[in-house]
């Protein structure tokens, strides 16, 4: 498939991810958005009116129109296989959100579809990308601080509490934090370790009925060639772990420290699931109250993922506001890392999808890496059902190149 800059891109599902994602692909300055795909008239006639490009009601219309080169899919993760399918069948590159599928044969499956047709996938997990990672990854690769040992990353946020269908409260549906949380956790740290995940130990709780899915974890992943990681969740509006970062929000914003609790209790005085979707829908890419998710960046720091500290034989690592902070022999210092592009700072995604095609490479996080991390969440889940540790079979190093 011969591409002529810019890429042009269609957008499956035109919900809350969209509208995170639309700011990103509106500024990029390799991209323009050409069409997009929704079920909801009134999602279809914003769209229709915001970036001047035909609104299908189906992803199969959208996938079938020859002036789209790639396709962005934000739909509910039970979709994203038969529609990354129908993409790539029509010849488009794919950006599929997080998680890439529910099952791991659908994983096989998308992946098959694309390297049939000559097409690229790459799997969305954004704070893989943040710049601070990736700086972090080049630091432990290059070996200046010694061996990699171990990485310690923990997120406590209000998750649970924000308003939800009915399904992302079933972990059957691909709801809780094991499918639309943990696997950015997952990805941080197959990154930083190089990939090969070899087993996983887990446990998982439930600790409000009201909201009967996995609402926090405790994890242990030990890798191939000997370091580990621990990685802990809890998104039950309690501590927010964002005292220990700064108080920089997940998206980069500066926050209050004060801000405890009241999530849960502004769901709390909805009184119900009626009001609660109905807040849901508000905030949807379409609705009267909701557009675009942009912004000024005067007071932006780059984007992270909680807590995560990284321990070398010679030093520590961690992301901070605006960098990377060292900890080493001679003491700590910060290095300081490009400043984000836009808000929210999604670009890694969109580049790492144009170098492959520029350059015809695999991407990082192509179908087999995300499959791999599909593969980790899933163990997280049978190891704490079952008590046991997990040992894994389809994880790879450096997606697969």
């Amino acid at each position: 498939m011969t591409i002529i800059a810019p890429l042009r891109i269609g957008v499956i599902g035109l919900g809350g991810a969209a509208a995170m994602m639309l700011p990103t692909l509106a500024a990029h300055p390799g991209v323009r958005i050409v069409g997009g795909a929704d079920t909801r008239p009134d999602a279809r006639a914003r769209f229709a009116a915001d970036f001047n490009a035909p609104a299908h009601e189906t992803a199969e219309r959208l996938c079938a129109d020859g002036a789209i080169d790639a396709v962005y899919i934000a739909t509910p993760h039970r979709f994203h296989a038969q529609q990354a399918i129908a993409a790539a069948e029509n010849g488009k590159h794919v950006i599929v959100e997080k998680p890439m599928a529910l099952t791991l044969t659908d994983c096989d499956a998308m992946i098959a579809a694309a390297e049939r047709n000559g097409v690229y996938l790459v799997v969305g997990h954004t704070h893989g990308f943040a710049a601070p990672i990736r700086k972090i990854c080049d630091i432990v690769r290059s070996g200046e601080l010694g061996p990699l040992a171990m990485i310690s990353t923990w997120n406590y946020n209000n998750y649970l509490y924000r308003p939800r269908w009915p399904e992302e409260l079933d972990t059957g549906h691909g709801g809780g934090i094991i499918y639309n949380q943990v696997p950015h956790q997952v990805d941080v740290v197959r990154l930083i370790g190089g990939g090969l995940v070899r087993s996983v130990r887990s446990m998982t709780w439930t600790l409000d009925p009201t909201r009967p899915t996995e609402g926090s974890h405790m994890t242990f992943l030990q890798f191939e060639e000997g370091a580990a990681a621990s990685m802990v969740f809890s998104a039950y509006d309690h501590f927010d772990s964002d005292e220990f970062h700064f108080w920089i929000g997940e998206a980069g914003e500066e926050k209050s420290p004060d801000g405890h609790g009241r999530v849960r209790a502004a769901l709390r005085a909805l009184g119900d699931p009626v009001a609660e979707t109905a807040l849901k829908v508000s905030r949807n890419y379409g609705s009267q109250s909701a557009g675009i998710w942009g912004g000024d960046l005067a007071r932006r720091h780059h984007g992270h993922f909680g807590v995560t500290i990284v321990s070398c034989a010679e030093g520590d690592l961690r992301p901070s506001a605006d960098g990377v902070l060292i900890y080493g022999r001679n003491g700590r210092m910060e290095v300081p890392v490009e400043p984000v592009k836009a808000f929210p700072d999604k670009f890694g995604v969109v580049d790492e999808l144009i170098d492959a095609i520029a350059r015809d490479r695999v991407p990082l996080h192509d179908g087999r890496w995300g499959k791999a991390t599909l593969e980790v969440c899933q163990g997280i889940l049978t190891s704490a059902r079952e008590r046991r540790e997990v040992m894994l079979s389809f994880q790879v190093a450096d997606g697969g190149r």
